[in-house]
């Protein structure tokens, strides 16, 4: 069992101090590295209320918020744990996300500029022709960013706030499995074909290689992520 540290700050009181603990939490958990460890992460109460500069009051509401949309789990006498999947969630979790982002990536080809095609472009280019060695970790941030961009650029809201949820451990299963079997040097090559497909604005061509980019994944957490159960 891991006690981590959140990377928070200090809440103003501007807004209500449930809401923007919840918000600061929230955005904590999306960022830290929930499959990184054999068991799971418990939060601690007392480091949060402080790292927040708040009473327990709105931390509990803020984490019985957290726990009814499924972030974390109470357990009598034990305390408030980071809700981990297993790996049949987390499989069905990336499938939604394919269907979800293939259906972005579609729209981003029909409403996008050629600066924001550029963007997604940059996100990829520093880590061409052996940029990659030595920078993994900037490419896993780079790789992320890359999909979120795209789920963005869709300028669909529903899209957005379904795949919000999802983020929290999508996110976390593609920071750690980046760095297994060469999917880093995979992952930069199918990008290159979406980016490619983005410009000659093939929308049918643009959604088949997002999606199926995504269930890549699918198929390498069925097969090298036995750690998850």
């Amino acid at each position: 069992m891991n006690t981590m540290k959140f990377a928070v700050e200090p809440l103003d009181t501007g807004a209500s101090f449930k809401t923007k603990a919840y918000a600061a939490l929230k955005s904590a958990i999306s960022q830290m590295g929930i499959y990184d460890h054999p068991s799971e992460i418990r939060l601690d109460e007392r480091q949060l209320c402080e790292a927040l500069g708040v009473s327990r009051t709105p931390v509990r509401e803020a984490m019985a918020l957290l726990e009814r949309e499924g972030f974390v789990r109470s357990v009598p006498r034990r305390g408030i744990f980071v809700v981990r999947k297993t790996k049949r969630e987390i499989i069905e979790m990336i499938t939604v996300w394919a269907a979800l982002e293939s259906m972005a990536a579609r729209l981003v080809t029909q409403r996008c500029t050629d600066a924001e095609i550029l963007a997604l472009e940059e996100l990829v280019t520093g880590f061409t022709d052996g940029g990659l060695e030595g920078h993994l970790d900037e490419y896993s941030d780079a790789n992320i960013q890359f999909h979120q961009s795209i789920i963005r650029s869709s300028d669909c809201n529903l899209i957005i706030e379904i795949t919000e949820n999802l983020f929290v451990h999508i996110r976390a299963i593609r920071k750690i499995t980046i760095q297994q079997d060469d999917r880093a040097h995979r992952s930069i090559v199918q990008h290159r074909h979406i980016i490619d497909a983005l410009k000659k604005r093939d929308a049918d061509l643009v959604e088949r290689l997002v999606r199926d980019h995504t269930l890549d994944l699918a198929a390498h957490v069925e097969k090298h992520c036995d750690f998850l159960d």
